[in-house]
């Protein structure tokens, strides 16, 4: 049983493909990550479910170290799955301020819950202009269709 509230939540919710944006995040399409705030002038990053079922079932999640910079549009981390190796990259850029040690110890936990499986928190540099970049959840469905279709990706399973 779900409370009225987290229904309402869900129903709410943009599906584009079988993929369900949750409202309350900001989308980076163009990379297909997800940004939330943190509410102590941080941000969290994570992988959309899109990135996780185009990837396939992670093995490896290596991300930056604390401490380190993140340039915007470039890497927080590298992400390993049987089929590819790449990037996960940032729209902003910043301090990593913390990794997510549970899922470089278990990956495949982003494949289970990719939004709560984030990969980074960062003190993001610029946030406001970067913000106004990014897709809320609730706006998503338009971009990640024209997204979708451009990249040949038939949806989430």
């Amino acid at each position: 049983f779900l409370p009225f509230a987290t229904i309402r939540e869900y129903l709410s919710m943009p599906t584009v493909r079988r993929y369900n944006s949750p409202a309350d995040l900001l989308d980076y399409v163009e990379n297909h990550t997800w940004f939330t705030e943190v509410g102590d002038g941080t941000v969290r990053l994570g992988m959309t479910t899109i990135a996780t079922a185009m990837a396939g079932q992670l093995v490896a999640f290596t991300p930056k170290k604390v401490g380190r910079a993140v340039q915007a549009g470039r890497s927080c981390a590298t992400v390993e799955s049987g089929k590819w190796v790449g990037p996960a990259k940032s729209a902003a850029g910043g301090e990593v301020v913390a990794v997510n040690e549970a899922l470089m110890a278990n990956p495949s936990m982003a494949n289970a819950d990719p939004y709560a499986a984030w990969m980074v928190q960062l003190k993001p540099e610029d946030w406001d202009s970067v913000k106004a970049t990014l897709v809320p959840g609730s706006a998503v469905a338009g971009p990640y269709e024209a997204k979708m279709t451009a990249d040949g990706f038939q949806g989430c399973a």
